[in-house]
Order: structure tokens, then sequence, then C-alpha cells
């Protein structure tokens, strides 16, 4: 195991208000960013409470207030996961069998012609679903 290198994992840290513990404190950011019209959005975790939530980094960058760039969204707001709908880049989905919500990253055509989805949960981490089924 000599020739084998081991994988450097390198987090970025980000200081954001926490709703869940009501105060400012240190979030590690998870995954890549996620291009959207809305900008570049990217899970962000609590290293305290491990509660995460979705961030735009544009805002982020441009403004000295974190607190606007946390992006708000409840699983009410959400759109239900259906293999039978198509989705948009940046839209924010619920999968209910998983009780996750997550955002969408990429689309892909399937070797077999179908359609899915790459979608990065807050729970399950990145996952590919179908989309656009044909009955």
């Amino acid at each position: 195991m000599a020739g084998r290198k081991r994988k450097v994992r390198r987090a970025k840290y980000i200081n954001l208000y926490s709703p869940f513990l009501m105060k400012v404190t240190k979030h590690e950011l998870i995954g890549d960013p996620i291009e959207t019209p809305l900008g570049r959005q990217q899970w962000a975790r609590c290293t305290k409470s491990r509660h995460t939530q979705l961030i735009n980094l544009d805002t982020i960058e441009s403004h000295e207030d974190n607190a606007k760039a946390i992006v708000h969204y409840s699983r009410e707001d959400a759109i239900k996961y259906s293999p039978l709908n198509e989705y948009q880049i940046g839209d924010i989905i619920f999968h209910a069998v998983w009780d996750d919500v997550g955002i969408v990253r990429s689309k892909e055509i399937l070797s077999d012609g179908g359609k899915a989805i790459v979608v990065h949960f807050e729970k399950n981490n990145e996952k590919r679903l179908i989309e656009n089924l044909k009955a």
C-alpha cells in the first residue's frame, strides 16, 4: 500500500448565523458549489450543532453581513420529487421516502436515452434521480 496516496480533504470554513443555536458559529462548507440562476449555492454544516443550511456564496462575497447569504427554504416550499416530473438546476426538491431536502446540481442523459438529475441532499449527500420518466 506504499504506492497509494491518501486523498487530502480540504475543508473550508465560514462564520454564519446558526438558526438552531441562535448565534454565529463556525460552519464547514460541504461538497462543491452549485451554479444556479440565483448565484453559486452550497451546503454549510455547523461544527457545533451539525445542522446544515443552504447558503449563497455570491452574496457572502459581495456583502459583509453573512446572514443575508442563507437561502431560506422549507419542505412545504420545496418541490416534491416524482420521477415523472422535470426539474431545473437550482430547484429545491423534497424526497418523501428519504425525508430529505436537496438542491438540483446538474442534469444528465443516461445511456438508454433517459434523463437523470444529480441532487445534493441535506442528509444523504449526492444522489442521482430519474426525471421525466415516460410510462
